[in-house]
Formats: structure tokens, sequence, C-alpha cells
């Protein structure tokens, strides 16, 4: 099982628009010079990846796909007279070859990587991209804290269908053992932002946009304040927040430009 981002919130997700952004920077910024006259934007969220394609490639067809109708909505309030498609990335289809497919923060979601990606890259033309940033966190104490607090006796059962949300990510060397036979070229790399953040609350606050959704999805009103009080003392025996009341977030990514 894993998450569909039907209920997703674009504000919440956009409070740290900044932040979000820049690895979608850093992924497309890797994508090799190249005509792309026709990208999509797959788990394209609030558009805020889609508009860094547009604006490196003006003349292109830029077209974005997301799980997400509000998402979709909020893309499309974005960037007006885009084409924005409300879909799952797993059974999506395009309607023609591309030259770019643009995956930020998206794909671990999915499951059955190993059947996915090669047939991804296949909707490429020749020399085409398939580009693809995933968060590589869940052994950072933020996520084994969520697993813990979802282990309480009071939601367990329940919690057990959020835990099977998120897609545990192959190794830079999986990938590229996978990719390999359809690439002519793969770059992988895994990089750690360390994100300054308001103390506790700001830790909470960026994952009540994201990993925590699932589990809070679960819960009644009163449950997810029991659940984020959990969440919030286990997190302190890991971050330490500085005489200003700030912590640094640990951030690994994991990153692939493959060219087909």
């Amino acid at each position: 099982m894993y998450m569909r981002q039907s209920d997703w919130s674009p504000g919440q997700y956009l409070k740290f628009e900044d932040e979000r952004t820049r690895p979608a920077y850093d992924l497309l910024s890797a994508v090799p010079d190249q005509g792309v006259k026709y990208a999509v934007d797959l788990g394209c969220g609030p558009g805020n990846s889609t508009e860094l394609i547009i604006e490196r490639y003006p003349q292109a067809e830029v077209v974005g796909v997301d799980s997400s109708a509000d998402m979709v909505a909020k893309a499309k309030e974005r960037l007006p007279g885009r084409n924005f498609t409300v879909a799952d990335i797993d059974k999506w289809e395009p309607t023609k070859a591309a030259d770019l497919l643009y995956a930020n923060a998206v794909m671990q979601w999915l499951p059955e990587h190993d059947r996915l990606f090669p047939r991804l890259l296949g909707y490429l033309n020749p020399g085409g991209c398939l580009a693809i940033q995933m968060p590589d966190n869940l052994e950072e104490a933020t996520h084994v804290a969520m697993r813990d607090v979802a282990a309480d006796t009071r939601w367990a059962i329940r919690m057990s269908e959020a835990d099977a949300t998120r897609s545990k990510i192959g190794t830079a060397s999986s990938y590229y053992r996978l990719l390999r036979p359809y690439c002519r070229r793969i770059d992988i790399w895994r990089t750690t932002y360390h994100h300054p953040l308001q103390g506790l609350d700001g830790i909470i606050e960026w994952f009540t946009g994201s990993a925590l959704r699932p589990y809070l999805a679960l819960l009644n009103k009163e449950e997810q304040a029991d659940f984020l009080e959990k969440y919030r003392q286990i997190l302190a025996r890991s971050y330490e927040p500085d005489d200003g009341g700030m912590v640094l977030l640990p951030f690994p990514r994991l990153f692939i430009v493959a060219t087909h």
C-alpha cells in the first residue's frame, strides 16, 4: 500500500516552499542541457517545481500530473493556462514521448520501483531524461519517532496502514544496476540538507505537511493531539533547540538523473 495525495493540503505543504523547492532546483540543475520540447512534472504538487521547469525551458510544452485534485487546483491557480492533470503516476501514460520526466519528492510514495522506473524510461525520446529526487529519511530520528508513536496500543492496529504508505527506497547502487541496461548515462548522488526550524514545533509543522499526514488522517482530533504530544516528547530526545530556540533538521535526499 502507498499514500495517494488525494487529501494533501497545498497550504500546509507550501509553508516551507523555499526549503522544499531547493532540492527541486538542484535536481533540475543536474539535467543535461538538451533540446527539451515536451516535459512532464510527475507529482507536480502546487506547481512550484513546474514553475522551475518552465523557467528553464520557456519554449517547451510543460505539463503537470498529480494524484491530488487540491494540489492540481493550486497549480492551475499558480500557473494559469498551463496543462495539469489529476492522475496516479503508477497508472499514468503520456500522450506522446517526452524529453524530460521530472519527479521531485513523489516516488517515495510509490511501490515497485523495479517495474515503474523502466516503464517511465520507455516514455522518453532518445536522449531524454528521467529525473528523480526522493527523501531518504526513514531512519532519521523524526521518522523513527513516528513509528514509535504509531506502536501505541491505543491505535497500533490502525497505524499499521499508515506505516505501509511510504515505500522504503533502494540504495544508489541498486538504482544504478536497475537503470543501467536502459540508459546511456546515469548520475546518482545523495545530499543531506540541514533546515533551521523554530524548535520542535517547527519540525512538527514541517512533517504535518508530508510524512505525518497518513498517521494523523487515521485519528480523530483528540487522538491527533495525543499523537503529536507523544511525538514531541520523543523528538526532544534527539533535537535540542539552541539558545534562540532553533533546531537544525537533517534531511537526506537521493537524486537520480537517468539519460535514455
